[in-house]
């Protein structure tokens, strides 16, 4: 008989912001197979005879293709009874959820999804922002800044990143940033527009910037740290202005500092 996956979504990585099923079910778990981003502190809730396994993929460092990736998972499930993939953030966003679920639908395995946290919206709540703002950001839009390769897409719509209307969060961009902000302020978003750069949101290492678009694609452009990212960008400050939320944010880069020592 085969088991039972349960795709856990674990969030940004604090585990106080788990939800109280994703426990349940890592509590319960006999294979728990994690991403890098998905661990640490996260797997505490683990049981103690519950096997766990690193799955995870990051850029630039050696990781497990994602066909084994889905191997490993059949594998389990046709063997042990509770099975749990446990993703970072929401599993639904760029975490190549798809792919897994074909796997076991070929199988015939069961399984279930558990939402969690969006890293996008762990980012705005830690800079104090919210996403959606009345009159001046009425929309929301996430885009990868990597496709397969890990180079820029190719094909984008330029009209929706580039409209200064929107709150745009960009994931696995710090490397192409320079050039998607070039191709931004092409299609006419102004250089000054607000911009946040959120490093290893949810964890201990936590920093905010604050910055403008043509600022931190320079910055980017010189150096960048290998820390998980993510990219915001859009009327992030009450007024639409940059200045505003450079002064915003400078205050709550401080505080957000103070609450992780």
């Amino acid at each position: 008989m085969s088991g039972f996956v349960s795709f856990v979504s674990a969030g940004p990585g604090d585990p106080e912001l788990l939800t109280l099923k994703a426990v349940d079910r890592l509590q319960r778990a006999d294979v728990i197979l994690f991403d890098d981003l998905a661990s640490g502190p996260i797997l505490v809730h683990a049981g103690e005879r519950a096997e766990l396994i690193a799955v995870g993929k990051r850029a630039g460092r050696l990781s497990p293709k994602q066909d084994h990736v889905s191997r490993l998972l059949v594998d389990h499930a046709c063997a042990a009874t509770r099975i749990v993939r446990l993703k970072s953030g929401d599993s639904g966003i760029f975490g190549r959820l798809e792919e897994e679920l074909r796997a076991l639908d070929a199988a015939g395995i069961d399984y279930e999804i558990i939402p969690g946290v969006p890293s996008a919206c762990a980012a705005a709540a830690a800079a104090g922002l919210p996403l959606t703002r009345r009159l001046t950001a009425r929309r929301v839009q996430f885009v990868t800044g990597a496709d397969i390769t890990g180079d820029l897409p190719e094909v984008l719509n330029w009209s929706a990143l580039a409209d200064p209307g929107a709150t745009t969060v960009v994931f696995m961009g710090k490397r192409t940033f320079p050039r998607l902000a070039a191709q931004l302020q092409a299609h006419g978003l102004p250089g000054e527009t607000p911009a946040l750069l959120a490093e290893a949101v949810g964890h201990p290492e936590q920093h905010l910037l604050r910055t403008t678009v043509s600022a931190l694609a320079e910055r980017l452009a010189q150096s960048r740290s290998d820390q998980p990212a993510l990219i915001l960008y859009g009327p992030l400050a009450p007024d639409g202005s940059a200045k505003s939320a450079l002064e915003e944010g400078s205050k709550l880069d401080a505080a957000r500092r103070v609450a992780f020592t």
